[in-house]
């Protein structure tokens, strides 16, 4: 059985081993370990498996507060650590773009943001997140006091814009997208009733 005990003492570790998993799974099929292998199309392959990833992590770390109204806040210690590993997947997801892709082609990149709506959806997300990340310390909460929650109801922006990224993005089969947007709205939906039902 886990007690609040054993997650206070080993949910840490065993949170942040699960975040760096697909990570290294991503490595080794990079590295061709064994049979893994990225496919015809490894650019695309590593730019999807990041960008999914990021958007998992930022639904993982909106599904925590639905969490703690039924399991207590000991849940709520994961909330830093899973939005700081949705914008590293997110950061690499934009840094896989920037280099592999587009090799530091700026021009291109320009174009691209101006022109694409996906990708224009996508880099706003990114922005929005970055904020986020920068405060997400002890120290900054302590400076900004209650201007820090206003500023970090950005994530509800943030997971939209993802999702509407990954929307525009796939092109033939909708469904996997639009089963993300279900969760999103479900996860935002939930904290719209509890507030309706308070009030």
């Amino acid at each position: 059985m886990i007690t609040p005990l054993i997650i206070k003492r080993f949910g840490k570790l065993a949170v942040f081993i699960a975040c760096c998993a697909p990570l290294l799974w991503l490595i080794l099929k990079i590295f061709a370990v064994g049979p893994l292998q990225l496919g015809p199309n490894p650019i695309e392959n590593i730019q999807d498996t990041l960008g999914i990833w990021g958007l998992r992590m930022l639904c993982a770390t909106l599904a925590l507060t639905p969490l703690t109204w039924v399991t207590g806040p000991s849940l709520i210690r994961f909330r830093r650590m899973l939005g700081l590993f949705a914008f590293t997947y997110c950061g690499l997801h934009f840094l896989n773009y920037l280099i592999l892709d587009q090799t530091f082609d700026f021009a291109a990149i320009i174009e691209d943001i101006l022109k694409r709506p996906f990708i224009t959806i996508g880099f706003l997300g990114l922005l929005t997140m970055t904020p986020l990340a920068i405060t997400s310390t002890n120290n900054w909460r302590r400076k900004l006091g209650r201007h820090w929650k206003h500023l970090h109801r950005l994530v509800y922006l943030t997971v939209i814009l993802a999702c509407w990224h990954f929307y525009w993005q796939v092109k033939k089969d909708l469904m996997e997208p639009l089963i993300y947007c279900l969760i999103i709205a479900v996860l935002l939906g939930l904290r719209i009733w509890r507030i309706y039902r308070h009030k």
